[in-house]
């Protein structure tokens, strides 16, 4: 019988250059700025690394902040500066597409606790000259907000006109809306949730102990120990992926039809496509991420609750709210369920919030949003012509 590699990839470098010299803009805030943390800790200095795409208008009232998910980073609608694939959005971003560019002035930042250049694990601690490793504060996605609104500050924009995101980015559009009611004209959380849940939180904890149990995490200071948990990252990034489909959008794209063979090989290799497939994901994932990042963003998922600070009432964190928001949800999302989106719907509705709600049909599970769905986009496009309409933003004037 044959033995599986040892190595589900290979080597990578120990530190991106994109972690301190991102090659997107990035602002820097010094010390007398600091980022006061939900842990009660301060983060000073720290930068946001982001992309802008399209151009403000002189009243600035055009924005569209775009928040992204778990792996994603600023790069929403250009191509990848390491992968040098097209951004993660590029379908929905762009010249007279749903989110247009030549209406709109599209900003995406890299989160807090990121790693393409905004301040995160990987980053050098000012104090000690070497990377933050595990001495990096917990960060949550207030947090993030938080930061986000600092480099909104720093561009200038009083109120922007759409937070928009999918996943861990609409929970950052429930944070937007709740934090700073008076500072986003219209919301659109699509395939999130209010907050995660024991299933997801149990998910996460999966990922983590992959990579800790890598003898190559080395405590969480493989920067200074010259390793990658390149292993244990892709074992975490593989069993995400998994939460990503849905069971009809694998068996469409592999069944169990064999991996570059035609009969079982009675070894640990692997035999399907499906386990090819995940062994590839994991595999490009580490060549792109940082493994304490990983740690310290999913951390930051299972701790978000929209209910804490409102009195345990979830309608309270948007009461006197005029934000118009647009929630969507997909039918075969199991990771974050149409249900948990009709939970901040009826929260909407308790507090009189100016709400839409679509549910899109889509075998294509929770990464629907990141795909070619005509009736999404069509949604997408609807509502911010509606909102803009609303705000006085014709086709002409979106620009001036």
């Amino acid at each position: 019988m044959t033995g599986a590699s040892p190595n589900l990839v290979a080597p990578v470098s120990l530190r991106h250059p994109q972690v301190d010299t991102p090659s997107s803009p990035v602002v820097h805030f010094d010390a007398s700025a600091p980022l006061r943390l939900a842990c009660q800790q301060d983060l000073a200095p720290f930068s946001i690394a982001y992309e802008t795409y399209g151009e403000l208008n002189a009243a600035k009232s055009n924005a569209i902040l775009i928040c992204h998910a778990l792996t994603a980073d600023q790069y929403v609608a250009s191509r990848h500066p390491i992968t040098g694939k097209p951004g993660w959005w590029n379908s929905m971003v762009g010249p007279g597409k749903p989110i247009d560019t030549d209406r709109f002035y599209v900003i995406c930042s890299n989160v807090v606790g990121g790693c393409m250049g905004s301040t995160g694990p990987a980053s050098i601690n000012p104090k000690t000259g070497a990377p933050y490793g595990l001495t990096f504060p917990v960060i949550t996605v207030g947090d993030m907000v938080e930061a986000q609104a600092r480099l909104i500050d720093y561009l200038g924009i009083d109120q922007l006109f759409a937070v928009i995101g999918g996943s861990m980015g609409g929970m950052q559009v429930l944070e937007w809306a709740s934090r700073y009611k008076d500072r986003v004209f219209a919301a659109v959380p699509i395939a999130t949730a209010a907050w995660h849940s024991s299933q997801n939180i149990a998910f996460h904890e999966v990922g983590r102990q992959a990579v800790m149990a890598d003898p190559e995490w080395s405590g969480g200071n493989y920067y200074a120990a010259g390793t990658v948990p390149k292993n244990g990252l892709a074992v975490a990034r593989m069993a995400a992926h998994i939460t990503y489909l849905s069971e009809e959008a694998l068996h469409r794209k592999f069944g169990r039809n064999l991996q570059d063979r035609s009969s079982l090989s009675f070894s640990f290799n692997a035999e399907f496509q499906v386990e090819s497939y995940l062994r590839h994901q994991g595999s490009t994932f580490v060549d792109r991420f940082d493994a304490n990042s990983y740690l310290y963003i999913t951390r930051a998922l299972d701790y978000f609750d929209m209910r804490e600070g409102a009195g345990g009432v979830l309608a309270n964190a948007f009461r006197g709210t005029r934000t118009r928001f647009c929630v969507v949800s997909f039918t075969s999302d199991w990771l974050y369920p149409t249900r948990e989106s009709r939970e901040i719907v009826q929260a909407l509705n308790a507090v009189a919030a100016n709400v839409s709600f679509v549910e899109i049909e889509s075998d294509k599970g929770h990464d629907a949003f990141l795909l070619e769905e005509p009736t999404f986009f069509a949604t997408i496009r609807g509502f911010l012509n509606a909102a803009a309409t609303k705000r006085g933003l014709g086709a002409a004037e979106a620009r001036k």
